[in-house]
């Protein structure tokens, strides 16, 4: 006989099983159009909240087909119509100023510097606490990832 605690656990473990429009584990995309609007239900009829620009990254939360919960950089959560949305993967500067490295290496020879808010494309994670990235103007290099978000 299966005890009522772990028939319960067995019901939110199935629950979860055959719900694929929850992300389970981080998604991020970027927006693809030179502004998107940012809503607070998954509907054109909702309150419009936010416009946000091309590039910014934006983290999955729940995809229900045309219309996607994301996460900010900063933690808030609202609603995007997913044909505003690429696969394309890009990070936004977190810390106040940022020096991209020449290689993934606190030592190496600093190529640029990019500030707060600054859009970047990700181009591969190193593994080792940096990222590679692209820089608009095509300046390529690596930066710390406490130095940004989306990754």
């Amino acid at each position: 006989m299966v005890q009522r605690p772990t028939k319960v656990l067995l019901s939110i473990a199935m629950i979860l099983a055959l719900t694929p429009s929850v992300a389970s584990a981080l998604e991020y995309r970027s927006v693809a159009v030179p502004r998107a609007i940012l809503y607070d239900a998954p509907s054109g009829q909702g309150k419009k909240l936010y416009v946000i620009w091309q590039g910014y990254p934006l983290e999955v939360i729940v995809n229900l087909g045309d219309w996607i919960k994301v996460r900010d950089n900063r933690g808030g959560l609202n609603w995007i119509e997913a044909k505003q949305l690429a696969t394309k993967r890009t990070v936004i500067v977190i810390a106040t100023q940022a020096s991209i490295q020449q290689s993934a290496d606190a030592a190496s020879s600093v190529v640029g510097t990019v500030e707060k808010d600054v859009v970047l494309d990700m181009l591969e994670m190193s593994g080792n606490g940096w990222i590679k990235v692209r820089h608009r103007d095509g300046l390529v290099g690596y930066l710390p990832t406490t130095a940004v978000w989306g990754y």
